[in-house]
């Protein structure tokens, strides 16, 4: 088996649907690939839908949401390709979007994970790339301290970064990227303490830690159809009145617990 895709789903029926479909109608007709689909406790009605219209695709039922970066192990554990290709299932992907990844990493030794650009549903460049963060870095991006942290949040968003060129990148939105399955088999899979939120981010730090390169590849594009659940109200309102606000603040304090850098 060439690839294994992952999709995690949870209460994106519509979206997910809307995934499958693009999947279906790209050109991987030259792989062997199979489609594993993960539903953390939707009670959507998800399932049968997949059984009835994409009868080949794995379905695992979880039943309850365990988050992403464990939704995605739970795929992994499962997947019996080469290479994983981990989407999100608000992405649609173009027609030779998938071969295209598959070739780049299949072809580069040297690098351990590759991510196209993303667009926004109406085709502008959605920012995915970035370096590794400092943990002041929220009150730079969301409070009045941003006109004393534009540096340190230039630096972190890649303000001067070329994104029509294929680059080494820190660590890149995982919406959409593809890596070998022996490479996050070793790593152990995504760290489960993340329900949700810098589990990607927890991933590429330790890819880099491996040796291998992060790459950014705009010659491949997919659409992201992105939410951004926690970042609707400044934090310091989040933190009391959205859920996701909540578990992107200690998604944040468990990373810098434990890889440190808490300045820069």
């Amino acid at each position: 088996m060439d690839l294994s895709i992952v999709i995690v789903q949870y209460k994106t029926k519509e979206k997910t649907l809307k995934c499958l479909r693009s999947v279906y109608d790209s050109d991987i007709r030259d792989l062997q690939s199979e489609i594993i689909v993960v539903d953390n406790d939707s009670r959507d009605g998800i399932g049968e839908i997949i059984k009835k219209n994409f009868r080949d695709v794995i379905f695992i039922q979880n039943d309850k949401n365990i988050g992403m970066g464990a939704g995605n192990n739970s795929g992994i554990k499962h997947a019996t390709g080469k290479y994983i290709l981990i989407l999100n299932a608000d992405i649609v992907v173009s027609e030779n979007s998938i071969f295209k990844l598959y070739n780049y990493i299949k072809n580069h030794k040297d690098v351990g994970l590759v991510a196209p650009k993303l667009l926004n549903p109406n085709g502008s460049m959605q920012q995915s790339c970035f370096r590794f963060p400092t943990f002041f870095l929220p009150l730079y991006r969301r409070t009045f301290m941003s006109m004393f942290g534009e540096k340190r949040l230039h630096y972190f968003l890649m303000k001067d970064f070329d994104y029509a060129s294929i680059k080494e990148v820190d660590w890149i939105m995982g919406s959409c990227f593809i890596l070998e399955k022996k490479l996050i088999d070793k790593l152990g899979g995504f760290d489960e303490r993340f329900f949700m939120y810098l589990e990607d981010t927890d991933l590429c730090k330790r890819v880099w830690k491996s040796k291998l390169k992060i790459i950014y590849n705009p010659e491949i594009n997919v659409i992201h159809d992105h939410g951004r659940g926690s970042a609707k109200q400044a934090w310091y309102i989040g933190i009391f009145t959205n859920k996701l606000a909540r578990e992107h603040i200690k998604s944040w304090l468990k990373y810098f617990w434990k890889w440190g850098k808490w300045f820069k």
